[in-house]
C-alpha cells in the first residue's frame, strides 16, 4: 500500500477494476473541507483512460510492475513469438492482446515487455522503426505539388502516408507512436 500522497506519474496501482499506471497527479487543497487527489488513470490492458478522485493520505495499493527486454521472433497461426534476452525462454500473445501496435512489429527487433504477476500486460515499442516498402503506386509525371502524399504498404502489411519519391522497396523509418514517416533509411 502507497498514500496517494506518495504517488507520482508512472506508477502503478492495482485497484479492483485491474492495474492502471498514473498518467496525471493533482494535489488539490480546497478552501474549504479536506484535501483530494485526482488521478488520470491508464489501464495497462484495455488502454481505458479513467478519472478517479481520492481522499489525501488515502491508502493505494500499488502494483509492481517489471519491466524485460524481448526480441521479437516470428508470427503464425499462435500468435506474436517473443524471446526474453536474459534466460533466452520463448513465449506467444495473440493479436488482439498486442492490438495496434502487432503492425510495427519487424522480426528481431528488441521491445520492452511489462510484466504484473508475471503476465504480460503492455508493450514499449521503439519510438520509431525501419521498415521495408512492399507496394507503392508509381510516381506519375505532373505530380509535383508542394507536400503530395501516397499511401504505401510496407512488410508488416499497414499502409504509410509518405511523400511522391518513395517507391517499391525502398526502406523507411515510421513513428510508432503516430504512424507517420519520418524519412528514407
Amino acid at each position: 500500500m502507497i498514500s496517494t500522497n506518495d504517488v507520482r506519474p508512472g506508477m502503478a496501482l492495482e485497484l479492483p477494476d485491474g492495474v492502471f499506471s498514473i498518467v496525471t497527479y493533482q494535489h488539490v487543497k480546497p478552501g474549504k473541507g479536506r484535501a483530494f487527489v485526482r488521478m488520470k488513470l491508464k489501464n495497462a490492458e484495455t488502454g481505458q483512460v479513467l478519472d478517479r478522485t481520492f481522499r489525501a493520505d488515502e491508502d493505494v495499493p500499488q502494483a509492481i510492475i517489471s519491466r524485460r527486454d524481448h526480441q521479437y521472433l516470428y508470427q503464425d497461426d499462435l500468435g506474436f513469438h517473443f524471446m526474453n534476452l536474459e534466460d533466452y525462454s520463448q513465449f506467444a500473445l495473440p493479436a488482439a492482446d498486442l492490438g495496434d501496435e502487432a503492425g510495427y512489429l519487424v522480426e528481431g527487433m528488441t521491445i520492452t515487455i511489462a510484466f504484473h504477476r508475471e503476465r504480460p500486460i503492455g508493450m514499449e515499442l521503439p519510438p520509431s522503426v525501419e521498415m521495408e516498402v512492399t507496394f507503392a503506386e508509381p510516381a506519375v509525371k505532373g505530380d509535383r505539388v508542394s507536400g503530395a502524399t501516397k499511401e504505401v504498404t510496407v512488410e508488416t502489411g499497414i499502409s504509410v502516408k509518405t511523400p511522391l519519391f518513395v517507391s517499391q522497396g525502398d526502406r523507411i523509418r515510421v513513428d510508432t507512436r503516430t504512424g507517420a514517416y519520418l524519412t528514407r533509411a
